[in-house]
């Protein structure tokens, strides 16, 4: 199977894999222990694709990317009653 994802899809996927797989929370989420499987096979190979990930301007490309992406977005995943800025 193949999954295209573009640069800044797979630098924001990559950190928040990273930051959520492991909390409590998360784990609760995932009702199956089989989509661990899938999980950890997707965030290993983001880790490996992404040289970025160690580059000393890893934080100020990630909030870029972020910027991009939410901006691309419009108003899909606003919470409701949230105001847009």
């Amino acid at each position: 199977m193949k999954i295209e994802l573009t640069d800044d899809q797979a630098l924001v996927l990559s950190d928040w894999l990273d930051r959520v797989m492991h909390r409590r929370e998360f784990a609760a989420v995932v009702d199956d222990r089989a989509v661990w499987s899938p999980l950890l096979g997707i965030s290993g190979s983001l880790e490996t694709q992404l040289p970025s990930v160690f580059d000393a301007s890893y934080g100020e490309r990630l909030e870029a990317a972020r910027r991009r992406l939410i901006g691309e977005l419009g108003d899909l995943g606003e919470s409701p009653g949230r105001c847009s800025s």
